[in-house]
């Protein structure tokens, strides 16, 4: 893979990570755009395979992940809840 690119998109999700205290996190609908990903339901699809992956390396998925909500605006001007995930370094 070509280092600029690595470099764009290494920057790219660095510029999107959130941080609590000490700890860094990232969002996972903020990722599923960066990572190409059109439709929230065929990125819940991969979040669910690396939370198996994080269990069968030992560690408590429910470290990694936290189901959170947000609120997004409407073309209507009124605002609806949605949820999202909250992702550790080791989960994004």
């Amino acid at each position: 893979m070509n280092r600029d690119l690595i470099a764009r998109l290494f920057r790219s999700f660095e510029a999107i990570a959130h941080r609590e205290g000490s700890v860094d996190y990232w969002l996972a609908r903020e990722l599923q755009d960066l990572l190409g990903y059109t439709q929230w339901r065929n990125f819940e699809q991969v979040i669910a395979k690396a939370r198996e992956a994080c269990q069968n390396a030992a560690q408590d998925p429910s470290d990694h992940f936290a189901d959170v909500s947000k609120m997004v605006g409407l073309g209507s001007g009124s605002q609806r809840e949605v949820e999202d995930m909250a992702l550790t370094r080791y989960a994004a």
